[in-house]
């Protein structure tokens, strides 16, 4: 019987499959990074999904760290793909993992208190590894470089452009984060320089079916307080202002920008704007939990106050102009954290 929680990252990736031409793929190598966090999860699904409609399949190379769920072993077993476990920061490791015609560079935290925990190897992945992977890419190859609306912070103003950059200085909380993506950016373009074909995507808050449990962002977090605690309870006022983006528009976008895009640089977000009280609001409605406010804020360190992307370039070179809507995309995402917590749920209290 297969596993519920990989019935629905299939409807998602079937809904990316329609709406993005994968056949660049058939036949050609391809490695993910990072393949079992969220975006990786999602990218493989597709190209599961591509192996069952294509008589060539791709030859497909997932590297991840540790923590396999059922899902990812089952969504990863298919033909012509193979799992690789392994630290990419170990840069022996990364050199032997062969030669390849696309390779996305997904590995990291997009967790602020996870990558604020080894600043040290946050640097490492985005920098160094970045470096080491170009030397496993094809001469004809492309290159997806997953970046962070981060590289923002500091700047006034929204919604940002792929032609402006934040005002953050080394000594800000998040620094082995931004500027360590912002490093990330560079590599790519100076092998664009070189001739390869190399972009990066400043993703901006994915969320939706595919993560794992104890996952830390505030979406995340307030769905999995709602289900566990049945009761959701900000650390501050919720005022921040946020876009959120649902899986598969975000998915759909980096396979454009994979395999066509021609600009350096390109934004990678959603139009589902919302302040972080609006949002525990509506998960709160959805789960039939309260939700209560502090009379004292711990905001995390360096959270930025409004987060809101420019996606007309997107919407110009793939004419990308439909969204999943907030209220649907929470809904999968509650499904998909259900099975999750189910455990809890099913413990008395």
């Amino acid at each position: 019987m297969a596993d519920p929680l990989v019935s629905i990252i299939e409807e998602d990736a079937s809904r990316v499959i329609a709406a993005v031409n994968l056949r660049d793929l058939e036949g050609k190598s391809i490695l993910i990074t990072g393949a079992s966090g969220l975006t990786g999860i999602h990218l493989l699904a597709c190209l599961r999904e591509l192996s069952r409609l294509s008589p060539v399949p791709a030859r497909v190379t997932a590297v991840v760290q540790s923590n396999l769920s059922s899902a990812f072993k089952e969504i990863s077993d298919f033909k012509g793909a193979r799992v690789v476990m392994g630290d990419l920061t170990d840069l022996e490791f990364a050199s032997r993992l062969g030669r390849f015609d696309f390779i996305v560079h997904a590995a990291g935290y997009g967790q602020p208190g996870r990558f604020m925990e080894d600043p040290v190897k946050t640097l490492k992945l985005n920098t160094s590894t970045t470096l080491n992977l170009f030397e496993c890419l094809a001469a004809a190859g492309r290159f997806l470089f997953l970046s962070t609306s981060e590289v923002y912070s500091g700047l006034p103003n929204p919604p940002y452009r792929e032609d402006q950059i934040g005002a953050t200085n080394t000594t800000h909380p998040r620094s082995c984060y931004i500027e360590a993506k912002r490093c990330g950016e560079a590599i790519c373009n100076a092998y664009r320089a070189r001739g390869f074909e190399a972009s990066s995507a400043r993703l901006s808050l994915a969320y939706g079916p595919g993560t794992k449990p104890g996952d830390r962002r505030v979406l995340n977090a307030f769905i999995e307080r709602g289900l566990t605690q049945m009761k959701i309870a900000l650390q501050d006022t919720g005022n921040a202002k946020r876009t959120y983006c649902y899986v598969s528009d975000a998915v759909e976008v980096l396979w454009h920008i994979l395999l066509r895009g021609k600009r350096p640089i390109y934004n990678v977000a959603g139009n589902s704007r919302t302040t972080i009280a609006e949002l525990a609001r509506k998960i709160g409605a959805k789960l039939g939990v309260p939700v209560g406010f502090p009379t004292d804020s711990k905001e995390l360190g360096g959270a930025p106050e409004d987060v809101y992307l420019d996606m007309s370039l997107v919407e110009t070179d793939f004419q990308k102009v439909r969204y999943v809507g907030l209220d649907e995309g929470l809904a999968r995402t509650i499904e998909w954290q259900k099975f999750l917590y189910l455990p809890a749920l099913e413990t008395p209290r």
